[in-house]
């Protein structure tokens, strides 16, 4: 018994083949992008100078900053920063815990450059009420400048709470002894 077929062409022949050709012209389009990537251009190189005897000094960028901050993270920088603040204004930080009610609370976002050097101070919350603290604060935050560089980061804005008692003393949210009860 010989069994012969038709030859019958329908559409999912016709679909199947589209299919094909398009798979294969993605393939070729990948195999040129994958082997632009892998070959790198070749650029002239420029013309060396011929060797000196005498050795040109490297430039300087600029003084090297004497406190470094290693913290990776603004949140690490934060108690880098209010420890500065601390060292600068010894006498004026608030020993102890704070009164149940304080003069003014402010927070205030603190940009420090590359090299320690304040950039801005943007309020977050300023105590409006107390437009001499405001001042008082920031004059402080800039008379304490450089602050400690940061290594790891190429600038850094953080964040601090200031707790202002009526006195003139205040303490960083970062380093808080707390509020009294009464």
């Amino acid at each position: 018994m010989n069994f012969t077929f038709a030859s019958r062409t329908t559409q999912a022949d016709d679909r199947s083949g589209v299919t094909h050709r398009a798979l294969a012209w993605i393939a070729v389009c990948s195999a040129v992008f994958l082997a632009s990537c892998a070959a790198p251009v070749a650029t002239p190189r420029p013309a060396e100078p011929a060797p000196s005897s005498a050795v040109a000094p490297l430039p300087q960028a600029g003084p090297m900053p004497e406190l470094v901050s290693e913290a990776g993270t603004p949140r690490d920088y934060r108690r880098d920063g209010a420890t500065h603040l601390y060292g600068k204004n010894g006498g004026r930080i608030f020993k102890g815990q704070l009164p149940p009610l304080v003069h003014a609370v402010g927070v205030l976002a603190i940009s420090i450059d590359s090299v320690g050097q304040v950039r801005n101070l943007y309020w977050m919350r300023a105590p409006s009420h107390a437009p001499d603290v405001v001042k008082e604060i920031e004059r402080t935050v800039y008379a304490a400048a450089p602050f400690p560089a940061p290594a790891c980061l190429a600038s850094v804005t953080y964040t601090d709470t200031w707790l202002w008692d009526k006195s003139g003393n205040f303490q960083l949210d970062t380093l808080t002894e707390g509020q009294r009860n009464k």
